[in-house]
């Protein structure tokens, strides 16, 4: 039997499954298929974010840094990162503060190549290191893993929700981050972890010489709900689970403010809840300013399992991100 009368039977075969309604219609998007051609073998989507340049928009977001797979974990994601073009964080790195009992977990520099690699912290431990007069341990741990910089992220409801949390009770976050762009001399991505932010952080936070901001917007993992899963116990807060900013309430506020003469950080990872490629299409090209966006769950999944596993997803959501370029226009609402 010949392919083409295979394919003319699975076309028969499938033809009533594979019926839509439009109900399931993405309507995000302008479908202009008169308009290009299909990508090529070698076409990319590159984009240069903090001093990065990026071969496809995509970030891999700080996900586990202290489990027994974090090896196995950070490598793949390393290797995917060196062969696709694409940027990571770390999980938290606090452990290496203190020990380099479990540096092979995180030292990935060799498996990413040029490629941007970030270590990562919490607010409330660079508060700690303030307090104690040790922020040169910053330093060392970027050093160390011949990282690009540090990430900081912000999670104020998370400490709160945690049974053992650490508190800020001296410093506000913003007054930390001042501190530690005073005397840290690698670049600095400041997140948040599954609330994003308001307005007025936003703007109070980008007059900062950041490289970037990743937004960490509520539609992903929620950390504070995570904690409160933890402890049956704080059932009566739980409302607070439920406060944040979706990322393209985010991309509002920030489009808004981006002619401000005040604004110093005009780099964005935009990340919450993007389920695939078209989210990130999307986003990207809602928000004027240069933008990758970032993925953590998807990218952990395959991670866990084999190189092969995971190389294979992310080539299929940077085909999928080509062909939306070629052929999606974003509306404006």
């Amino acid at each position: 039997m010949s392919q083409t009368t295979d394919r003319k039977k699975d076309h028969i075969d499938l033809a009533f499954r594979s019926a839509t309604t439009s109900q399931q219609i993405d309507d995000r998007f302008y479908y202009e298929p008169m308009l290009a051609t299909h990508p090529k073998m070698g076409d990319h989507a590159s984009v240069e974010v903090a001093g990065h340049r990026f071969t496809y928009p995509i970030w891999v977001s700080s996900m586990t840094g202290g489990t027994g797979l974090a090896k196995r974990i950070n490598t793949n994601l390393a290797r995917a990162c060196g062969d696709f073009g694409l940027g990571m964080g770390l999980g938290s790195c606090r452990k290496l503060l203190t020990s380099d009992d479990h540096l092979e977990d995180f030292a990935v520099r060799h498996h990413i190549g040029d490629q941007p690699l970030y270590a990562n912290l919490g607010i409330a431990q660079v508060e700690e290191l303030i307090d104690q007069s040790k922020l040169h341990l910053i330093e060392e741990l970027v050093s160390k893993l011949q990282a690009d910089g540090l990430i900081v992220h912000v999670n104020p409801l998370q400490e709160w929700m945690q049974p053992e949390g650490d508190p800020l009770v001296g410093r506000t976050p913003l007054q930390i981050i001042e501190t530690l762009l005073e005397t840290t001399s690698h670049k600095l991505i400041v997140k948040e972890v599954g609330q994003g932010m308001g307005p007025e952080s936003l703007k109070a936070l980008l007059q900062l010489p950041i490289a970037a901001f990743e937004f960490g917007a509520f539609g992903g993992t929620n950390f504070a709900k995570l904690e409160a899963l933890r402890d049956p116990l704080t059932d009566e807060i739980d409302p607070l689970c439920f406060v944040g900013h979706t990322p393209i309430e985010m991309i509002s506020f920030l489009n808004g403010i981006a002619d401000d003469p005040g604004i110093r950080c005009k780099d964005f990872i935009i990340s919450g809840g993007i389920k695939n490629y078209l989210d990130g299409y999307y986003y990207n090209e809602r928000l004027t300013s240069a933008s990758v966006y970032g993925q953590a769950a998807a990218f952990l999944r395959h991670a866990m399992e084999d190189y092969d596993s995971l190389a294979h997803f992310v080539e299929q959501q940077t085909k999928g991100y080509l062909m939306a370029t070629a052929y999606l226009r974003p509306k404006a609402s």
